[in-house]
């Protein structure tokens, strides 16, 4: 089983600002629950000022719940990283971007310009316009489709190598 991450692994992230970094939702599942790349992220994202969309909100509940449903952790388990991810907001260790107007056409010109090249999903551009629009110092994705938008947009991406991140 997957099981939760502790809580003393990422209690003290975003005490020193080294810059933004805007996490996509599969970034804060990482943080919130054992992934075979959880402590990779959960250090290297220690101290950094953390951002994501209003968007991760439900994304985050749904990868949950579906971990629950294939059995990689328990209905405590799940509870207890809603709770956590819920503190991470509160704390403002995890700023969360509203998900508006704005972000919804800046996500449409994104998936235009991606066009044809990229098949980038819906939601992952709404990820990488909030991402854009707050200019976010670093984007941090492991989803190629993501990446390669935010490549093309120019934006900084973490981890710069994803096979040095076990992923």
């Amino acid at each position: 089983m997957a099981g939760l991450r502790p809580k003393s692994l990422f209690a003290t992230t975003a005490t020193v600002a080294v810059g933004e970094m805007y996490l996509d939702s599969a970034i804060i599942v990482k943080l919130l629950i054992r992934e075979p790349d959880s402590e990779f992220f959960d250090s290297a994202l220690s101290g950094q000022v953390l951002d994501s969309s209003e968007l991760s909100l439900t994304e985050v509940c749904s990868a949950l719940l579906a971990k629950e449903r294939a059995g990689g952790i328990t209905a405590r388990e799940r509870r207890q990283a809603i709770e956590k991810f819920q503190d991470l907001v509160q704390d403002e260790i995890l700023r969360l971007y509203p998900l508006n107007s704005r972000t919804l056409s800046r996500a449409a010109a994104i998936l235009e310009a991606c066009h044809p090249r990229i098949t980038l999903r819906t939601l992952d551009a709404l990820h990488v316009a909030t991402c854009d629009l707050h200019k976010c110092e670093t984007l941090c994705a492991t989803d190629g489709r993501m990446r390669s938008a935010g490549a093309q947009f120019a934006m900084k991406l973490f981890p710069a190598n994803l096979e040095k991140a076990g992923t």
